[in-house]
């Protein structure tokens, strides 16, 4: 059994609890997170096996169809995606910083899993929707030439989705930057 990791945004707080509730019930998944974001949207991401996880997301998406902004499912999701996404992730402050910022949770965490599958790079932080908008980024740190490559894996995806709002690729970051971030 490989580990899967759905996302819904909702436009709506209430129907976000109510979709919530509904996921949970109608399969063995279990959830990451879910709770309300800027601006007024609802974020939960659940996980499980890949077909308990796409039977949630399918279930909540005709019952919740007209509220929902964004979603997806993703299956063999690499582990530091799932560690990150519950705050576990250690990570060095070193090497160079990878950034990929998009307009919403689902495109943040699709791209971080493109990312880390794409090069030597490790996830430094992964933030989706609290505070920023309702934005999800990531954060990836490794040689420059990595990230780089990373970078540009995850951005060409939120690109082609119209998610991606900006990318940076810093070398050599200040000490007191990492100390911040």
């Amino acid at each position: 059994m490989f580990k899967a990791v759905g996302i819904i945004e909702l436009k709506s707080i209430a129907k976000g609890v109510e979709a919530t509730d509904a996921a949970l019930k109608s399969a063995g998944v279990r959830m990451v997170s879910a709770h309300p974001g800027c601006p007024g949207k609802f974020e939960m991401i659940i996980e499980g096996t890949v077909s308990n996880v796409t039977s949630a997301i399918d279930h909540v998406k005709s019952k919740f169809d007209t509220y929902i902004i964004d979603s997806c499912v993703m299956g063999r999701i690499d582990g530091q995606v799932i560690s990150a996404l519950y705050g576990t992730e250690t990570t060095a402050k070193a090497g160079s910083l990878g950034i990929i910022e998009t307009f919403s949770a689902a495109s943040a965490i699709k791209a971080a899993d493109i990312a880390v599958k794409t090069s030597r790079v490790e996830i430094y932080d992964l933030r989706v929707s609290r505070g920023m908008g309702g934005k999800g980024i990531v954060l990836l740190t490794g040689d420059v030439g990595d990230v780089t490559a990373a970078v540009e894996a995850g951005a060409n995806y939120a690109k082609e989705e119209a998610m991606l709002t900006s990318t940076a690729v810093i070398p050599a970051p200040h000490a007191e930057l990492w100390d911040q971030i």
